[in-house]
């Protein structure tokens, strides 16, 4: 079973989030915030960071950068999860990330990309 950091400040995305993820078969691991998610990964090296780019302390591809910035966190699969889907965004995602998955989010496809993610 493969832990999930989801990284979102907007309760009711973390909350439908965490339950298909969880149906899926994942365990998941939550932060509201950029630094709540830098902190948890000093402790605790996740599988996969689903990490939202609207964070109410930096955007997520700031932090997007630091966690690939160090050795401990630098192989991790980054997806950036946000509402930001214009070319721009994308663009500016796939820059640091591994993936984009805009939100609203179809469920087949979230869980689509995690699995293609881990399985690399």
């Amino acid at each position: 079973m493969a832990d999930i950091l989801l990284v979102d400040d907007e309760p009711e995305i973390m909350a439908t989030t965490k339950i298909v993820l969880e149906r899926a078969g994942y365990r998941v691991i939550e932060a509201e915030s950029g630094a709540e998610c830098l902190e948890k990964l000093k402790k605790k090296q996740p599988d996969l960071i689903l990490l939202d780019v609207m964070l109410p302390d930096e955007s997520g591809w700031d932090v997007c950068r630091k966690i690939k910035k160090y050795g401990k966190t630098r192989d991790i699969p980054v997806v950036m999860f946000t509402v930001r889907t214009s070319e721009d965004s994308v663009e500016k995602s796939l820059k640091c990330a591994d993936a984009q998955i805009g939100k609203p989010f179809r469920i087949e496809y979230l869980l689509e990309e995690i699995k293609r993610l881990l399985d690399k």
